[in-house]
């Protein structure tokens, strides 16, 4: 590992260590942190999880209970862009799944897993709010409604740039 980001991805920052410093002693700081932690990384990475435990002084299976507990978490790094397709009950009855599957085809990968490029990472997700564009995709912060698998391709371009 030689480029200076993935060596960022072994240590803490200082910004970190202040930040756990600060809510090492409060209530809920485990998951403060996490979140610090996601919002710094994109995910947790496991070096940063031992760091974490480490310094609040708990067991590291304590961290990884909260990961894996708590859907918004994430073990490994996302793609560039992360790809949301709704799930909730109004999407699934207008068939999102077939844009699961599209999205599948289209970008040679499966649901929950990023692209080999790193470029997408794609997970299904429960409602996002937007019933009444069903079915939804968001990608990064971007909806898109009233979808049908034709229409995947023109979106996905506009990110390929």
């Amino acid at each position: 590992m030689t480029n200076s980001a993935e060596t960022k991805e072994l240590t803490l920052t200082e910004e970190l260590i202040a930040y756990i410093e600060e809510w090492k002693d409060k209530p809920g700081n485990l998951i403060m942190v996490l979140h610090k932690v996601q919002e710094e990384y994109s995910y947790v990475p496991r070096a940063i999880a031992f760091e974490v435990a480490k310094l609040l002084d708990i067991p590291l299976a304590r961290i990884y209970g909260v990961i894996t507990f708590y859907h918004f978490f994430k073990l490994e790094k996302p793609g560039e862009y992360e790809i949301k397709i709704c799930m909730g009950t109004a999407c699934y009855l207008r068939a999102a799944e077939d844009l699961i599957k599209e999205f599948e085809t289209l970008l040679n990968t499966e649901s929950g897993t990023t692209t080999p490029d790193g470029k997408f990472s794609m997970e299904a997700v429960r409602c996002v709010g937007c019933c009444g564009l069903a079915p939804v995709v968001m990608i990064d912060n971007e909806v898109f409604g009233k979808l049908n698998p034709d229409q995947l391709p023109a979106i996905l371009a506009k990110f390929s740039r």
